[in-house]
């Protein structure tokens, strides 16, 4: 029995897989990354090469937490703990190889002013010029990336969206028994508050937004 049946079985005992399985382990993803395809025949699953050498039971979780979204019925098992919580931790033993000199020191201002100096330095970089997709963090890659607008704006609204993805990084989110997950809780909402100037800030970047008529939108972290 390959990974996916023995993750379907252990999260649906009473229901019966009627699709074949194909594991892929890929060096296309970023590390850790994963995504599922459903044909009428065939249900594929592609991990990152990364996961090969994780504990195949941190696996089933990883595959549970897919399947769940194809499925539509939300449950918690074990193994989606122990995935939830190897994710939690996992940017302890990514490296940390990416870096810009404008991003590292928005990094080290919020980090001293608002986070005591406790957060660790991720990766950072540099994306798009866009204003839907203001920044992001990426779990898997312990990765902030900020889009590209903001080289040619005030520090204080590249340190703002830095702040906001910072705050991803160290409150990482939450996973409700139900087996939903929660990136901005009570407690994000109230740090992120906590910012100076943080309506005035909102509304200048409302502004940025509208100017191409495109709603701001965070993207806290994806599959790819």
């Amino acid at each position: 029995m390959n990974l996916i049946n023995q993750a379907f079985q252990e999260l649906y005992p009473e229901k019966t897989l009627d699709y074949n399985t194909k594991l892929i382990y890929s060096g296309q993803f970023k590390p850790y990354n994963a995504n599922a395809q459903l044909s009428p025949t065939t249900l594929t699953i592609k991990l990152s090469k990364k996961w090969l050498k994780i504990s195949p039971d941190i696996q089933i979780g990883l595959i549970q937490s897919l399947l769940i979204k194809f499925f539509k019925n939300r449950k918690q098992t074990f193994n989606i703990d122990l995935y939830n919580n190897f994710i939690k931790n996992i940017h302890i033993a990514i490296p940390k190889t990416r870096s810009d000199p404008a991003l590292e020191e928005s990094f080290k201002r919020i980090n001293e002013k608002y986070l005591y100096g406790l957060i660790e330095q991720p990766n950072l970089k540099w994306g798009h010029s866009s204003v839907r997709k203001l920044g992001s963090y990426d779990y898997q890659s312990d990765e902030i990336t900020i889009s590209s607008i903001f080289k040619d704006t005030s520090a204080e609204l590249l340190d703002y969206v830095m702040y906001h993805e910072m705050l991803h990084k160290k409150h990482k989110f939450h996973h409700t028994k139900t087996g939903r997950s929660y990136h901005h809780t009570a407690k994000f909402k109230k740090e992120e508050k906590a910012f100076e100037n943080s309506q005035k800030i909102e509304k200048e970047l409302t502004k940025i937004c509208r100017k191409t008529r495109i709603k701001r939108v965070f993207f806290p972290y994806s599959f790819k």
